[in-house]
């Protein structure tokens, strides 16, 4: 049975995060703490994921929310800060919907 908290999209938690991360990182000077949102909420969106489509898919969505962090910094050189962190959480928002959010057929229960 699912949890209530796991009927909740994710796209929203994740393309949220990094942008979320990356303001409390500006605002405070502190990127330390941006980092804590962003584990925070790239954690519990692996936690629904992992229930929704399994360990390998979840694992998979993981990877991509850290290949776009890391990307960001990249990206953010060409496009500059806030653009990057909308276009990487973009991109994030679309791999988790498609993969764990439009897809209640391919749930794993008890996995």
């Amino acid at each position: 049975m699912l949890s209530r908290t796991s009927a909740w999209p994710t796209w929203p938690v994740a393309a949220g995060s990094l942008a979320l991360g990356f303001a409390v990182a500006q605002a405070t000077g502190v990127r330390p703490l941006g980092g804590v949102v962003l584990a925070t909420g790239c954690g519990w969106c692996a936690l629904r994921w992992r229930e929704r489509v399994g360990a390998g898919r979840a694992a998979g969505l993981v990877g991509l929310y850290l290949a776009a962090f890391a990307g960001s910094h990249v990206l953010a050189h060409s496009i500059g800060a806030w653009p990057s962190v909308a276009v990487v959480g973009a991109v994030v928002a679309a791999g988790s919907y498609a993969v764990a959010d439009a897809a209640p057929a391919r749930r794993v229960v008890n996995a």
